[in-house]
């Protein structure tokens, strides 16, 4: 600004407003308003002259100035702005002001805190200065009266310390006392203080003289604990001398009877008052101390030794005269034996609650070994036991009655149960034996007589023996005089029989009366006794056997039935008897599989003949060796195989079934079956019809001889599957394959003469049946068969007079009915 004239100045501000870029172009707007800004300060005319030159004059005096030159109109409007500002800014001066004269006010009021707050400082200062004066009197107090209390409990303590060191004499004085008792609450105090010393002895061992003075009240205690000891020894000696003492040898037998508890419980019984507070103080303290825990077993022993001393002799005694008296009987003398002892555990038992209060092992302990003479009494008697059933019974009565129902439910006879469980033991081993050796001789070993084969004559005989029973009771039955009569034996056989007939309806009577062959009824009988007695474990390897041996038993008398009546009787006999045991051992909750374990020789059996064709590399020194390879490999090996009864026992019925099948069908169309047989292995088909043997005339006599058969043996055959198998179902589904057969049979003669070429006139002359018709044919014959009595198959009708069938006895019919109802109890 200071470079540039006036000129330069005013030049520009020229072009502010130049026709030609202008530097400061006006809008119209401003342009107009400048225009009427020069109007109204030239003083233009207006329409009313007075109001303009009124406006002139207050504008001259309102001070504005004329402004000639652009200087003129900045230095006015500055003096605007200045003017506009100071009118603007005169409240906030006042208010600025009147800020300035608080601000005095509040220095001045400032300075009067600070001089007050110089006086509290000064205040405070002394405040705290007397303070700490007086809090440090009192903490000097407070100081002085801790020392005081610190030094009072120090002189306490060693006050109660020395209480524990001072105590041995004093206790050593009252222990030697000669008025001191063991059964008073003087001594229990006595030792109750010793206890306490000794246990303080032994919690502050770091003491200089505790090692010393815990020796000392050892000593002391162990004093107190032989005082109890011999007062304890005294009153079960003295008890014990009580009942050893000489009896009355002419006493009466029910005298010592009456007397033996009195002897031998209530001597002791009465002890027992002298020693419950002694003993109940060393349980107390046994509790929480070892060696009062150590010294109360040596009490217990103590009294068991005493008790065994009293009682073992003669419970064994009494054991011993048990046996002799009841040699014959040993389920009684078992009983008797166990009750025996039982009454004496239990007595022990209440006799040792009298001393004690807890049971111990010392109690245990005499327990089992009076227990033991059972073992020792009846053993002997056991393992020379041969009969099976008596074997069982007392299986039955160790288990049952002295394990499950006494010693698992009563604490008392627990003892008794490991003596039972350890006699049980060698008679399941002694029934085991005796099985094996039974089913040996009685199922493998037995010889059927001549009646154990007479099939089918005895169930034709036990048929007519219960239809007379049934004729019998339908007479008695109308008759109102038979409920008035005496009933013996055999009457009453006879309603058992048909009481029982009535529950089972459907029954055979050859089953209601037990006709079953003898291994099988053994076998079932064998195996319904042992399941209650044996584990399942070596029951399962026994019912394995013993179902084995049964099947070829059934096999063998069904092949010596074939041999002596028919094929037919044969097979239906081992049909009826497999499924008797496959119905029988279905109750059984066993697995009926055994492992056995074979040696395999094959790779020996090949290590052998390596080691023979390499006969120079035997002593050879490097891998070839070949002694070292017949040693390796030539090792045999375990095989394990499982046999399972329930399998074999399908697996011989299965095949039986099939044979009966297979043979029935030959019976009945025989000659068909040869001729289909013949043809099928000729060839070519189509000159069949020329060969002598396959003319329609022999064609058709071996179809008329198929239907003949099937005419005359159909009926007994089935009478054979009725009287044998006595089940509607079964005889339905056995007859079934049969029926499919025979009907397939005559399909295939009529297929053969449509594919070898056989004209109608040769199909006319066979007159081959269609299955329709067989098997309208099949019904017809067998609903003859039921409409007319007819004999089981191979069996002939006797001309002469046939002798009515006697009656079993009552003894034999109970033997097996006991036998049935042995099997059932399954």
């Amino acid at each position: 600004m200071d470079n540039m004239t006036i000129k330069e100045i005013q030049s520009r501000l020229l072009q502010w407003e130049a026709h030609e870029n202008p530097l400061a172009a006006l809008t119209s707007a401003q342009k107009e308003a400048i225009l009427d800004l020069e109007a109204q300060i030239s003083g233009g005319t207006t329409d009313d002259g007075e109001t303009k030159a009124q406006e002139d004059k207050e504008t001259d005096n309102s001070g504005i100035p004329q402004v000639a030159t652009t200087f003129d109109f900045l230095d006015w409007y500055e003096s605007l702005c200045q003017s506009s500002i100071k009118v603007n800014d005169a409240p906030y001066e006042a208010y600025y002001k009147q800020l300035e004269d608080r601000k005095e006010e509040c220095v001045a009021l400032m300075n009067q805190i600070s001089a007050t707050m110089g006086d509290l400082n000064k205040l405070s200062e002394e405040y705290k200065l007397v303070s700490d004066k007086t809090n440090a009197l009192h903490t000097m107090s407070e100081q002085l009266l801790a020392d005081q209390n610190k030094l009072s409990s120090i002189g306490d303590e060693i006050k109660h310390n020395l209480h524990y060191f001072t105590q041995v004499e004093h206790l050593s004085q009252r222990l030697n006392s000669p008025t001191m008792s063991v059964n008073s609450g003087s001594f229990f105090s006595v030792l109750a203080k010793i206890d306490e010393c000794l246990e303080y002895m032994k919690t502050h061992s770091n003491y200089k003289e505790a090692h010393p003075y815990l020796v000392k009240y050892r000593h002391l205690q162990g004093r107190a604990a032989s005082l109890v000891r011999g007062y304890v020894t005294h009153v079960l000696d003295h008890a014990t001398e009580q009942v050893l003492a000489p009896k009355d040898e002419h006493s009466t037998d029910q005298e010592t009877i009456d007397t033996a508890y009195a002897v031998y419980f209530g001597k002791f019984q009465a002890a027992a008052p002298k020693l419950q507070m002694v003993i109940r103080e060393i349980e107390k303290r046994a509790e929480h101390n070892e060696d009062y825990a150590s010294f109360l077993c040596d009490i217990q022993r103590e009294y068991t030794a005493r008790r065994h001393r009293v009682s073992g002799a003669p419970t064994a005694a009494a054991l011993a005269a048990a046996a002799r008296k009841q040699d014959r009987d040993h389920c009684t003398l078992l009983r008797t034996s166990c009750s025996l002892l039982a009454h004496a555990c239990r007595d022990e038992c209440a006799l040792y609650g009298h001393f004690f209060s807890q049971p111990s092992q010392a109690l245990d302990e005499y327990l089992q070994t009076l227990c033991n003479s059972l073992y020792e009494t009846l053993r002997p008697h056991i393992i020379h036991i041969n009969h099976l059933e008596t074997l069982v019974e007392l299986c039955v009565i160790l288990r049952v009655e002295v394990i499950d129902e006494q010693a698992n439910n009563d604490p008392a006879v627990s003892m008794l149960g490991l003596s039972a469980r350890a006699l049980l033991q060698d008679a399941q081993e002694r029934l085991v034996f005796r099985a094996h050796v039974q089913l040996r001789q009685d199922v493998l070993a037995y010889r059927p007589a001549p009646p154990d084969l007479a099939y089918p004559r005895q169930l034709l005989t036990m048929e007519n023996i219960a239809q007379s029973i049934q004729e019998q009771s339908l007479k008695r039955s109308d008759s109102r005089n038979s409920m008035i009569s005496d009933v013996s034996a055999t009457s009453q056989e006879v309603a058992n029989i048909n009481v029982e007939a009535q529950r089972r309806p459907q029954v055979s009577p050859a089953d209601l009366h037990g006709m079953w062959y003898p291994t099988v009824r053994r076998t079932l009988a064998a195996l319904s006794r042992l399941y209650r007695c044996l584990e399942k474990r070596v029951f399962q390897g026994l019912a394995q056997e013993a179902i084995s041996l049964c099947v070829q038993s059934v096999d063998s008398a069904a092949k010596q039935i074939s041999a002596n009546q028919t094929c037919i009787d044969g097979q239906l006999f081992e049909i009826k008897h497999l499924l008797i045991l496959r119905e029988q051992i279905a109750p059984f909750q066993v697995d009926f599989i055994v492992k056995e374990m074979t040696l395999d020789f094959s790779n020996m059996k090949n290590a052998a003949y390596g080691l023979m064709q390499k006969p120079r590399q035997i002593f050879s020194l490097n891998s070839t060796n070949a002694l070292l390879e017949f040693l390796l490999e030539g090792t045999p090996m375990v095989r394990e195989h499982l046999l399972d009864s329930r399998k074999e026992v399908d697996r011989q019925l299965k095949g039986s079934c099939e044979r009966f099948i297979k043979d029935s069908t030959e019976i009945l169309v025989g000659p068909m079956i040869a001729f289909i047989e013949k043809a099928n292995s000729f060839q070519p088909l189509e000159h069949l019809k020329h060969q002598p043997w396959a003319t329609p005339e022999q064609i058709a006599a071996a179809v008329t001889e198929a239907q003949r058969r099937i005419r005359t043996h159909l009926a007994p055959l089935q009478r054979s599957m009725q009287l044998y198998l006595t089940n509607k179902e079964t005889e339905f589904i056995l007859f079934r394959p049969i029926r499919n057969n025979v009907v397939g049979y005559f399909m295939q003669v009529g297929q053969l003469l449509t594919n070898a070429g056989y004209t109608d006139e040769d199909c006319l002359i066979v007159a081959c049946p269609t299955p329709e018709q067989v098997s309208v044919f099949i019904s017809s014959a067998s609903l003859i068969s039921h409409s007319e009595p007819v004999l089981p198959y191979g069996q002939k009708r006797k001309t002469s007079t046939v002798q009515k069938p006697s009656i079993p006895s009552v003894q034999e019919r109970e033997e097996k009915q006991t036998e049935q109802s042995s099997v059932s109890t399954v």
